[in-house]
């Protein structure tokens, strides 16, 4: 009898192929729960809900450091997003550059987003200002009382605090009491084309492109874990997973080149494709250690640890011990 395991992941053109069934992993089946990544994360990560989870890399990368992880990561990189659209500032702050954030007061929803640890970490390597460099406040944007999904800190020497039960990002901004917001999701109010928030980049696309074009670097968002448990029952079921999940990425890589051609919803997806294809080359979204995957890594351990997430930097080994 076929043994089913519960998976706790989005919805995303790489997963859809096992969702559906389309492929199926060798020696199990997928009981398949599409949730959004915030609740996939308070489930899984926290408490051990899922045999299989999407995990956050950067709180990942928290837990492992202190030996508290559930779940053992494998290099299944199932979501990936540039993200210099994900800094927002206010309209008359006088911000036109990055290098214009230095000494200013700047909100993040959790110091633990790795969306915001890419960020940040981009800041310091490109345009020299590091964390300590800003006042940091952390807290809701439109909604009052986040809080961090597991207990971190900014490092010692950089100035930051916690909002209060009422306060909110967006309430400070219109007050004039805060410069920036990094997010992953944009605040209402910018959505709402409020006219007193805006990108600090205004190209976004040409600077993603630029930022690839010096650093090779797609960003690491979400990876997936398996839970502790089965490493040791069954340490062969995570070949058996990547695999699986591998044949979803290569199944969803050929479907975009038929999609694209064949008048999808999105007006220009062919044009698009082609751009992203003619930048970063016909397999640009990989699972696995290559070379770039692992700088990718690397790179991301150190962003933890210079910004307080980690007591140390963490070795690529420690992130997929497995692997």
């Amino acid at each position: 009898m076929t043994r089913t395991l519960s998976i706790g992941c989005g919805a995303y053109d790489r997963t859809w192929p096992l969702i559906a069934g389309l492929i199926r992993p060798e020696g199990f089946d997928f009981d398949w729960q599409v949730l959004p990544p915030e609740e996939v994360f308070l489930k899984g990560m926290l408490t051990g809900a899922f045999d299989i989870c999407e995990m956050s890399t950067a709180t990942y990368m928290v837990q492992r450091a202190r030996g508290e992880n559930l779940y053992t990561a494998l290099p299944i990189f199932v979501s990936r997003k540039f993200r210099h659209s994900a800094l927002y500032v206010r309209s008359d702050a006088g911000i036109e550059r990055p290098e214009d954030l230095r000494g200013r007061r700047i909100g993040v929803p959790e110091w633990q987003i790795t969306a915001i640890a890419w960020v940040r970490g981009i800041l310091s390597d490109w345009h020299g200002v590091g964390v300590a460099d800003a006042e940091w406040l952390i807290g809701g944007i439109d909604e009052p009382g986040r809080g961090e999904k597991i207990p971190v800190e900014p490092p010692a020497g950089v100035k930051a605090r916690r909002l209060g039960a009422e306060e909110t990002l967006w309430a400070l901004v219109e007050a004039g009491e805060l410069d920036a917001i990094i997010a992953p999701r944009a605040p209402l109010a910018f959505h709402e084309g409020d006219s007193r928030i805006r990108r600090l980049f205004s190209d976004v696309r040409a600077a993603e492109t630029a930022y690839y074009k010096a650093s090779g670097q797609f960003p690491i968002m979400h990876i997936i874990g398996l839970r502790n448990d089965h490493w040791a029952t069954d340490p062969g079921v995570a070949t058996r997973l990547f695999d699986a999940f591998e044949a979803g990425r290569r199944h969803a890589l050929n479907e975009l080149h038929q999609v694209a051609y064949d008048a999808p919803m999105l007006p220009w997806a062919g044009e698009e494709l082609a751009y992203a294809e003619a930048l970063m080359g016909r397999d640009y979204w990989t699972y696995g250690l290559d070379a770039r995957n692992r700088e990718g890594v690397e790179i991301l351990c150190r962003y933890a640890h210079e910004q307080g997430l980690t007591d140390r930097q963490l070795a690529v080994e420690e992130v997929f011990p497995a692997s």
